[in-house]
């Protein structure tokens, strides 16, 4: 084992500082080119389909490779794997600013989404294994949901200028000094650490989970204009991939996905609630972006502008999310963003927030508040109550649910959004083709609502140690019997 030295506590907060660099690019790029779609749309002659996989590409393949990014950080080194993520990262953004098609843009964020699963669970594992005070550590998870808000804040303004000013490609060229000056300072300042025991692949727990996430992803976004038969084969490999898991994960004896944590409720609830709100903020930024710029014909800079009062709430909420979970728990927060998210889908849903200057403001208010207090405290949740040695996975668990509930959000409200439109007649029926994505929306927040109510109680607590003990004792036995 490689444990993480003391450092002092400025050391920690430079430490920090590098690790949120990691988040900052590759939530600037997702919120950045969010902006761009239209753009881009008319650049490259992309369908509604076409913009889907431009974003989900990305989130597909991130949520694909997390969990393997983060116990591969806990085998060979959180240092050296944060590292090649930033080199991948920033050479696949390279890539993706000189695509000469859809086509080509869509493989470069596969290569950006490589890079990228290295980055964002590594970094939440060094931080918890640099933060050990469990205060302190809530504390630094919320400056690392802060950086969210920061870059939902810039991300719109950034792409907005850029895209008016040079064109979309341009949002890619952001990643690039970023990410260099992030190599730089980790080979300088953030020391190495590895888990207690190395934990051995798990091929086929990767290739079932690759079936299953890019098997639904498909189905669900080529429905609206593909024959029954065509996808019904995805949906059956989908099935049969989530069977495997079940059924292959559980008799091994270092799994890919560690199913033990799900027997506490904390962790299971933080992940659905994961998926829930990051489906929500998907579905969410994506129906925003083709309402502002192709609906109401504003440019990209208008349209940024337009969503910063849903970013500067996300900015402002997340730190005290932060303090919140750190002085009484994730329960709060999490009522606060599921009340909030619901509120502001129904505003869209019921009343047509869209149609008038002052609602639209306030369902963007409303809804920037709810996922301001989301993040914190389904980050501290995941990671704490797990013994450290897997605070790798258990962090990459958390993240995966965050990126496959955004690729479901985008892949599911784009469907429905696409079902409900035609080519000849898309600025008069976008808003109420978009009805449907809206309530989808408000259950999603109802979902974090009645989950963060029901899994932060007494009883979930219980479960939570219990889960802990389990783990714990597993891990002693497993490594008394590789000591034999």
């Amino acid at each position: 084992m490689t444990p993480m030295p003391e450092l002092s506590p400025r050391r920690r907060m430079l430490v920090l500082a590098i690790c949120c660099m990691s988040l900052l690019i590759v939530s600037l790029d997702t919120t950045a080119l969010n902006v761009a779609l239209p753009a881009l749309q008319r650049g490259l002659d992309a369908s509604t389909a076409g913009l889907q996989w431009t974003i989900d590409a990305y989130t597909l393949v991130l949520a694909s490779l997390l969990m393997l990014a983060g116990s591969t950080a806990d085998r060979i080194g959180r240092k050296r794997v944060f590292m090649a993520g930033l080199v991948v990262f920033t050479i696949g953004s390279a890539l993706c600013s000189a695509a000469p098609n859809l086509d080509a843009l869509i493989a470069f964020r596969m290569v950006q989404a490589v890079g990228g699963s290295m980055l964002n669970p590594v970094a939440m594992s060094i931080i918890t294994n640099t933060f050990t005070d469990p205060r302190e550590r809530a504390r630094a998870i919320g400056v690392w949901g802060a950086v969210v808000g920061i870059s939902m804040a810039a991300g719109p303004l950034v792409g907005g200028v850029l895209v008016d000013a040079v064109g979309w490609r341009s949002i890619f060229w952001v990643n690039l000094p970023v990410g260099i000056a992030a190599l730089l300072l980790t080979l300088r300042y953030v020391p190495e650490s590895r888990a207690p025991r190395a934990r051995r692949p798990d091929p086929v727990g990767q290739v079932l989970v690759i079936a299953l996430f890019g098997s639904l992803t498909y189905a669900i976004i080529e429905a609206p204009t593909s024959a029954l038969g065509s996808v019904l084969p995805f949906v059956a490999v989908a099935a049969v991939a989530l069977a495997g898991l079940l059924w292959y994960e559980p008799r091994r004896d270092e799994p890919l996905i560690d199913l033990r944590f799900f027997r506490s409720a904390p962790f299971s609830g933080a992940t659905v609630i994961a998926i829930s709100a990051f489906a929500g903020l998907g579905g969410f930024l994506f129906l925003s972006t083709l309402y502002l710029q192709n609906v109401r014909g504003l440019d990209a800079l208008h349209a940024g502008l337009w969503m910063l009062p849903m970013a500067v709430p996300m900015f402002l909420c997340a730190p005290l999310a932060g303090r919140l979970v750190g002085s009484r728990g994730p329960r709060l927060p999490l009522l606060v963003a599921g009340f909030a998210m619901t509120a502001s889908g129904v505003l869209f849903a019921a009343f047509d927030a869209e149609t008038s200057d002052v609602t639209l403001l306030l369902g963007y208010v409303v809804f920037g508040i709810g996922f301001g207090f989301v993040n914190a405290p389904i980050t501290n949740t995941a990671v704490s109550g797990m013994p450290r040695a897997q605070a790798g996975v258990a962090a990459a668990v958390a993240s995966t649910s965050r990126q496959l509930g955004q690729t479901l959000g985008v892949a599911v409200i784009g469907a429905v959004l696409a079902s409900g439109l035609s080519s000849s007649s898309y600025k008069e029926k976008f808003v109420s083709a978009a009805v449907p994505g809206w309530w989808i929306l408000a259950a999603c927040g109802l979902a974090v609502l009645v989950l963060g109510a029901v899994t932060t109680g007494p009883w979930a607590r219980r479960s939570a140690e219990r889960a802990a003990e389990r783990l714990e004792s597993a891990e002693v036995r497993e490594a008394a019997g590789v000591s034999a």
